[in-house]
């Protein structure tokens, strides 16, 4: 966890299922006031699994694309008008094919990065130090500069390959959070467990949300 919630972070989405989860963490973030900016990075893979999960279709209006509809939990508080007319203009897309944009460099100062979900292909570069795209050089960054990196590892069965990666992506500096959601605090719907998976992802970066659960025995 770093030292400050993260102001700059960095969120990409690569060729595993689990778009929702992804959905749900863009919307917490977008939300969250302490946050200033997020980079946000698709894959193609990523895009045609959002294609298959979300209804996305093409690159345009991407951000807008996987928000989609207005959503909130009945614990917050309806947002302002003032507050929906900005709605998504802290989340800037990157492209995936641009090497040279601002997180591919160290002397950007992005506080963190979050790829969810992350498919093994994706574990497999970054734990190899292979960054011919944007994705793999700004976690590489992320590693280089320890700063926070979060790897949400989405497949099953696991083969020794796999483990082997995701032991060298922790041994390098990076978080591996599994895509697995949980089910002590009674979710009714999917929505409900990808809602509270992206909760701790933020709060494993600093970030706790105000209606998360919380264990109390």
């Amino acid at each position: 966890m770093p030292n400050h919630p993260p102001l700059n972070l960095t969120i990409a989405t690569t060729g595993a299922s689990g778009s929702v989860f992804l959905r749900h963490l863009l919307l917490a973030v977008e939300r969250d006031t302490r946050v200033q900016n997020v980079n946000f990075i698709a894959s193609d893979s990523g895009l045609r699994v959002m294609a298959e999960e979300l209804g996305i279709r093409g690159r345009a209006n991407l951000v807008r694309q996987i928000l989609g509809p207005e959503t909130r939990s009945p614990k917050l508080p309806r947002p302002s008008a003032a507050n929906r007319s900005s709605k998504i203009s802290k989340i800037k897309e990157q492209s995936n094919a641009d090497i040279g944009a601002n997180v591919a460099s160290g002397s950007y100062p992005a506080d963190a990065m979050v790829v969810l979900p992350c498919s093994v292909g994706t574990l497999a570069r970054i734990a190899n130090g292979v960054a011919s795209h944007l994705i793999e050089r700004a976690a590489d960054v992320c590693l280089k500069e320890k700063r926070p990196l979060v790897l949400c590892v989405r497949e099953t069965p696991l083969n020794k390959i796999h483990i082997r990666n995701m032991y060298r992506a922790a041994d390098a500096g990076a978080t591996i959070f599994p895509l697995i959601p949980a089910f002590y605090y009674g979710p009714t719907n999917l929505d409900d467990m990808a809602r509270e998976f992206a909760y701790r992802v933020l709060a494993h970066l600093g970030l706790p949300q105000p209606d998360a659960f919380r264990w109390k025995g």
